[in-house]
């Protein structure tokens, strides 16, 4: 450990012991005691968002813009797309100003752009890196600490909003000094081994050079399946533990069923089993037939280099390229959908 980085966790300590705050004291508790119990971080691949830069609100530091939670570069350049044209179409009726945002979407119409400039602000595909801790028994629940609704909705919309939303990357911002020492320690982290490409291997190893320093993003929580010999996720992650429990009780009671075309006796088995679950509260585990499935914490990281959030890296693959998204929207507002 470097003098800087142990000054740094003296004064993230000093300011716990200054706050006095028994809530932070009991969640630093409960992150010691997680390091203990799972001390092995699984990496689990890279996540994509979108981060803006505005010097005009005053300033200078990158902030969330859309969830880093997207398996691949051109979604989140998708996702960006659709808020430049939504925000041409919606928020001016300024000529000029509709038209530059417009020249922001053509650009990611056309070509994988992982950075445009509309208005001043500068807008990023940044990426970030999913790891779960593992211990003895497995991946690591949610702690007792990890944020719960105050009413446990199991039917009808939930509208928990995504803790990344204008999420401040700033590597300076640590929780306390669990919080902090896992920041070290991720700074040095690659992917390793030969389950890896050489190409992703190479990609990783120069990330810590041009992007060194590390911020972690707000936890999520999603589903894994034990299958005798690992984990497997399942489904998006989600913001909060009971909106993980909310997707496994629906996966057994409705999607699957239409997914994998159940059959009538199937149906009924996973029904009983969800309708189990929900009754149990708070449970983060369920079994149905020989099937295991973890409602699991998800941690995520993003790394930063002088000129801010780290790029989609050239060993990151899409699925499929730029495409225009949106009816043709002129400089006068007019909407033109096309045949």
């Amino acid at each position: 450990m470097t003098d800087d980085w142990k000054q740094r966790l003296d004064a993230l300590h000093a300011e716990l012991v200054r706050r006095d705050d028994p809530v932070a004291w009991v969640m630093e508790a409960d992150a010691m005691e997680a390091s203990r119990r799972y001390p092995d971080l699984a990496p689990r691949g890279p996540v994509f968002g979108v981060a803006a830069q505005d010097p005009s609100a005053g300033d200078p530091r990158w902030r969330l813009l859309k969830p880093v939670v997207n398996g691949t570069p051109q979604q989140a350049r998708d996702g960006l797309n659709s808020h430049l044209w939504f925000k041409a179409k919606d928020d001016t009726d300024d000529p000029a100003v509709r038209r530059e945002l417009l020249s922001a979407v053509r650009v990611l119409e056309r070509e994988p752009a992982d950075e445009v400039t509309a208005l001043g602000v500068r807008y990023r595909v940044v990426r970030g890196d999913e790891f779960a801790r593992m211990g003895d028994d497995g991946l690591e629940p949610p702690r007792p600490t990890d944020p719960e609704p105050a009413v446990s909705l199991w039917d009808g919309r939930d509208d928990t909003p995504s803790p990344d939303l204008g999420f401040v990357l700033d590597p300076a911002r640590d929780e306390g000094p669990m919080a902090g020492a896992l920041r070290l320690g991720l700074r040095g982290f690659a992917y390793t081994g030969s389950r890896y490409p050489a190409d992703v291997r190479e990609g990783s190893a120069r990330a810590v050079l041009t992007h060194p320093d590390v911020v972690c993003l707000p936890v999520g929580f999603s589903v894994a399946e034990h299958d005798g010999t690992g984990w497997t996720p399942h489904g998006a992650l989600m913001a909060t533990p009971h909106e993980a429990r909310r997707l496994l009780h629906d996966g057994m009671a409705r999607f699957w069923a239409l997914l994998y075309g159940f059959d009538e006796a199937r149906k009924a088995v996973y029904a009983r089993a969800a309708e189990a679950y929900r009754a149990a509260g708070r449970a983060d585990e369920a079994r149905v037939e020989d099937r295991l499935f973890r409602i699991c914490r998800v941690e995520r990281m993003v790394r930063m280099g002088p000129d801010g959030p780290e790029p989609p890296r050239s060993s990151d693959l899409d699925d499929y390229g730029p495409m225009k998204l949106h009816p043709t929207l002129h400089e006068d507002g007019t909407v033109v959908h096309d045949d």
